[in-house]
């Protein structure tokens, strides 16, 4: 039985990429900050406790050597090297990267995003031949970046498989974007504003797509880039439609033409001025990808799971996702309900 050592085990693409690669008949070893365990693994994948950091614990878990190491929280360059100077024990590796690292023609980048006309205008779809940011260490695109092309050199040492994940979607997410229709709906907002005329596309990829993008490379070991998106790229008017599906209620659609009017109102978590949407041609050409899922369909256990987490915070959405709320409290609350009241009030006038 092929042997696996799954780094960032317990996040949330970590949790299904073990999954499925237990399912298919490797040896796991997941490998987290607390040992922890999803409850839906087998009772054969074994648990470790692994503090990324630090060298020696890393090469313990490896051990004599492994057949693969997957990589979920590779967030530095010196992460690549670490896989790297590991290389003569491990067979081959499957690393999460980002569809931030492109930049367009014109060599705009998501770090230019604030910028007047700094959001990239990338072409549709985005193939993985797109001009990819300049490595370095000062965000987190050209972090990215700096990793890919550590490990694409190193490729005769050691395999790599690069998953370049769009918009990741699915449960135990610390900034899930369907928060911004899930707490609505529950706080009973019947009546929606989104800006840019609710056309915004911002290719989401579900949790277990990734897995099998995973499980996939696993089997066929090569250095290469690979997108990661869903079969669908729906628009933030289609994405709220269908979770007021899922969860059985109707709202009114306000769509204001163009950037979000005021910092609090209009503004989603997909807010992007160009469509992102991906290319996952390579994927099936090279790894025989097919998806397992669509958006809509993944939905329902996505909605559920973050309604179980607001009721253990008491509805306290900061409290159950500080880290969403950090990620937006310099643009606005997205849920200042009087803000949004006040400009619709305006609008009537």
């Amino acid at each position: 039985m092929n042997h696996v050592v799954v780094i960032g085990a317990t996040g949330q693409i970590g949790r299904a990429a073990v999954r499925a690669l237990a399912e298919d008949g490797w040896e796991v070893t997941a490998a987290s900050r607390g040992a922890g365990r999803d409850a839906s693994w087998p009772d054969t994948v074994r648990a470790a406790r692994l503090d990324r950091e630090d060298d020696a614990a890393l090469a313990a878990v490896i051990g004599d050597g492994c057949d693969l190491v997957v990589d979920m929280v590779a967030f530095h360059a010196r992460h690549a090297r670490q896989l790297t100077a590991l290389g003569d024990r491990i067979g081959s590796a499957v690393v999460v990267s980002s569809a931030s690292v492109y930049g367009d023609d014109q060599g705009r980048t998501f770090d230019t995003q604030d910028e007047p006309d700094g959001f990239p205008r990338y072409p549709v779809p985005i193939p993985e031949t797109q001009r990819t940011v300049a490595a370095g260490e000062g965000t987190y695109p050209t972090r990215k970046a700096a990793i890919e092309r550590e490990l694409l050199a190193a490729g005769d040492q050691l395999p790599v498989t690069l998953v370049r994940a769009g918009a990741v979607h699915g449960p135990y997410c610390r900034t899930p974007r369907e928060l911004y229709f899930v707490k609505r709906a529950l706080d009973g907002r019947r009546t929606r504003v989104l800006a840019r005329g609710g056309a915004n596309r911002f290719h989401p990829v579900s949790v277990r797509n990734i897995a099998e993008l995973v499980r996939l490379a696993a089997a066929r070991p090569g250095s290469r880039a690979v997108n990661a998106g869903d079969p669908e790229a729906p628009t933030v008017a289609e994405i709220g439609a269908a979770i007021d599906a899922v969860m059985g209620v109707e709202s009114e659609t306000v769509l204001v033409d163009g950037p979000p009017p005021e910092a609090s109102v209009g503004l989603t978590p997909w807010d992007v001025p160009h469509p992102v949407v991906l290319d996952m041609a390579l994927a099936e050409r090279e790894l025989g990808y097919r998806p397992v899922t669509g958006y809509a369909d993944a939905l329902p256990e996505t909605v559920e799971w973050l309604e179980r987490q607001l009721r253990g915070a008491g509805s306290d959405w900061r409290q159950a996702f500080p880290k969403m709320a950090a990620n937006y409290d310099a643009g606005g609350d997205l849920f200042d309900y009087a803000a949004e009241d006040a400009w619709l009030k305006r609008r009537e006038a």
